[in-house]
């Protein structure tokens, strides 16, 4: 099934006392270009983040929010740096010999001496921290997919539509180009009747529309472009990463109607090849955003 490269996903991931929250939302891009918002402790797991994203996306810009909450009671402990209390207290002995003056220092002044006593937040564990935020893009990711895969159908299925009608176009196209050389004998052959008023030289005739049928041929177009829509139906059965091949298609498809319109010596067909290009063009759109 093909997929756009429009989508969003929104997972939440619960255990314990934490929780872990994870939002992405994609849209239509060269490449896989990936921007990732998260908490500063599970920077350490960006790059297995974008190597797991690759498992699911291969194409598409890619926003990823990452949120992380943790109601737990012990998630700091404190301190005590005994070297650092010890250094005030030989400074506090110094001043009082110093200036002659009393040293009433208590525990609860040194306790509020800076850095004497301390909040740390404990270490997490890393293999905890990564099985839980994996739980999370995992079911991210799957709804990221699950959403582009459902607009992915609906692009195919807009696609087969236009192909449809393209080649409709194509057969108007094979029809009605038998007609112009016909009408063109029709036409120089009157012209020369009421010009000369002679009897008309048919192996003249014959080469002269000959040429002209010749200048005005669309067959080796009409018949490459049928086979680029044949070409493009299985593209759109095959399973990803077909955006650039089908690109690739519309763009040989869109050569052989300017092709068509540049020989069209016929309003008809100059108007059917309008309606290839205008086609094409919707097609090459809507493929921009498949992945």
């Amino acid at each position: 099934m093909i997929k756009s490269m429009t989508g969003f996903g929104r997972y939440e991931y619960q255990t314990g006392s934490k929780k872990f929250t994870v939002e992405l939302k994609g849209v239509n891009h060269r490449y896989l270009d990936v921007n990732i918002r998260m908490p500063k402790k599970f920077n350490f797991f960006e790059t297995a983040i974008r190597t797991l994203l690759k498992q699911y996306a291969l194409r598409g810009k890619v926003d990823i929010f990452i949120t992380y909450e943790d109601n737990s009671e012990s998630q700091a402990a404190l301190k005590y740096n005994e070297t650092l209390a010890a250094e005030y207290m030989r400074y506090f002995k110094q001043m009082e010999e110093s200036f002659g003056i009393d040293n009433d220092i208590r525990v609860s002044t040194l306790a509020h001496c800076p850095e004497v006593l301390t909040m740390e937040e404990k270490p997490d564990d890393e293999d905890a921290l990564w099985s839980g935020l994996q739980m999370a893009l995992k079911g991210a990711f799957a709804q990221f997919v699950e959403t582009r895969t459902t607009e992915g159908e609906n692009l195919k299925k807009d696609i087969l539509n236009k192909l449809s009608g393209m080649e409709t176009l194509v057969g108007h196209v094979e029809e009605r180009s038998p007609q112009i050389v016909e009408e063109y004998r029709k036409k120089l052959e009157d012209k020369i009747h009421e010009l000369l008023d002679v009897p008309v030289d048919e192996n003249r005739m014959a080469a002269e529309v000959i040429l002209y049928a010749d200048k005005i041929c669309t067959d080796e177009e009409t018949v490459r472009l049928k086979s680029h829509i044949s070409h493009m139906r299985d593209t759109l059965e095959e399973t990803e990463g077909i955006g650039r091949k089908l690109d690739f298609i519309a763009q040989e498809m869109n050569r052989e109607a300017n092709t068509i319109l540049s020989k069209a010596n016929d309003l008809e067909v100059s108007n059917y090849a309008i309606g290839l290009k205008t086609e094409i063009e919707k097609i090459r759109e809507q493929i921009q955003n498949i992945e």
